[in-house]
């Protein structure tokens, strides 16, 4: 249930093609104090996010579709470009789709640090 949820909130926020999607930088790019790159290779890339309690990352977008895992519980956030706002609050040990995303940023709205690991295909 946790990733239906997730893939319509990330729908809901502007889920669109990649083009559409490159109106931001990718999230590794756009705040690299949120989001560090652990692995890379011709085939994958692996992205671990960290927002400290309160923190809302940069503008960014989801030029790809990717896999996230959750480390520990979180509450996020997600706001799109032009207002549109969903809360997401995944449970640590669970995945979910994360699907072409336009700009938008994420703010941990939760009392303790949220951490995700993002999977992508290149």
């Amino acid at each position: 249930m946790q990733r239906v949820l997730f893939v319509v909130a990330i729908a809901l926020l502007g889920a669109s093609s990649a083009a559409v999607a490159q109106n931001a930088p990718p999230t590794y790019e756009a705040d690299p104090s949120v989001y560090k790159i652990i692995f890379e290779d011709q085939a994958f890339r692996v992205i671990a996010a960290t927002w400290k309690a309160g923190i809302t990352d940069k503008s960014h977008s989801h030029p790809v579709p990717s896999v996230a895992y959750s480390v520990t519980d979180c509450a996020l956030k997600l706001t799109s470009a032009d207002g549109k706002t969903v809360n997401l609050n995944p449970k640590a040990g669970t995945s979910m789709a994360v699907p072409i995303t336009a700009s938008h940023t994420a703010q941990n709205v939760g009392s303790t640090d949220c951490q995700l690991v993002l999977i992508e295909r290149k």
